[in-house]
């Protein structure tokens, strides 16, 4: 398996990133041990889970798996989403997040998190308490590096500004969202990690199951995350988007790739993203996400594949300064 830098760390981690949301929800224990083996077997060794999933299973699973091989891999958890009834138990204050990386290590059963991630931006939190918070982890090596997951890129370019203002651990790795009916984050997110050198570990590659092959206009979604989950349902309702996944899977079908391979192996294929994240509730799922990596994707494919879908529109019109800076090295 090919290895990627993870922006400036120095740390090196698989070019795909074994995401533990299912451990003790979807997947109960033995097959969530079976997936973790099966990972290690092909090369991965770069695991992200939340203190939110499964309500602290997730990760409590995870650090059984990783008792054994502790030094041979990358952990990240997540810290933001509500995770009690007290009216203090979620977002990135100092005190919630001093709590809660404590529960992450316990149930992860070692002595840091390779990447401590902010699940959500917090509008009630300053970016400075939450970035100094971060800083004092650090320094205590409860976490190496801080990072970020579904902030929007002004947010993050704050927080950027206040780490170097304030020389403080900035956040080295982000999470966004990316798949092929979901390229929003190409328009800011992206060429910001690439402009500042962050690592970009990026989620749900197959669309919350929507490019796996199984859905199309006639054979529409009846159970599972994309109807009985609201915020799937509002994310990947929208018509367009089986129209989109019906022209890929023929597309798949016509080069003899599975269409969740050939999904991730599009998003692996851009050169900012550090790994694509892939989940799966069980051993049969896993094994088609991790053929991406045997997928040699050329730059026909590629453009065949990100044609079929819509590409976003530019945060302003730059199609002037392009004109005038043509030629131009930069």
């Amino acid at each position: 398996m090919t290895e990627r830098f993870v922006g400036k760390t120095g740390i090196k981690v698989s070019n795909l990133c074994f995401g533990t949301m299912s451990f003790g929800g979807n997947a109960d224990e033995q097959t969530s041990k079976e997936m973790f083996h099966l990972t290690r077997e092909a090369g991965i060794n770069f695991f992200d889970t939340a203190n939110v999933y499964s309500q602290g299973r997730s990760e409590e699973i995870l650090g059984e798996c990783i008792a054994n091989c502790r030094n041979e891999v990358i952990i990240s958890s997540k810290v933001g989403f509500p995770v009690g009834k007290d009216m203090n138990s979620k977002g990135a204050s100092r005190r919630h997040i001093f709590q809660a990386v404590e529960g992450s290590l316990r149930r992860l059963k070692t002595d840091r998190i390779e990447f401590y991630f902010i699940h959500l931006f917090d509008p009630h939190t300053n970016i400075e308490e939450t970035v100094r918070a971060l800083d004092d982890l650090q320094r205590q090596g409860k976490i190496l590096y801080p990072a970020v997951s579904n902030w929007s890129a002004w947010q993050i370019m704050k927080a950027l500004g206040i780490s170097a203002r304030k020389e403080l651990a900035r956040f080295e790795l982000i999470q966004p969202m990316y798949n092929l009916v979901k390229r929003q984050a190409e328009v800011e997110l992206l060429p910001l990690a690439k402009e500042e050198q962050l690592g970009v570990i990026s989620y749900s590659p197959l669309g919350g199951g929507l490019l796996t092959g199984k859905y199309n206009h006639k054979n529409l979604p009846t159970q599972g995350r994309l109807i009985e989950l609201k915020n799937y349902a509002r994310r990947y309702g929208t018509k367009q988007y089986y129209t989109t996944t019906e022209q890929f899977i023929k597309l798949a079908q016509d080069y003899g790739y599975h269409p969740a391979s050939l999904a991730i192996a599009w998003v692996l294929k851009n050169p900012v993203i550090t790994a694509p994240i892939i989940g799966a509730r069980n051993v049969g799922q896993l094994q088609d996400a991790i053929r991406a990596r045997e997928i040699e994707l050329s730059d026909e494919l590629y453009d065949a594949i990100t044609n079929i879908s819509d590409t976003p529109p530019l945060s302003t019109d730059h199609s002037r300064e392009e004109d005038l800076f043509k030629g131009v090295r930069r």
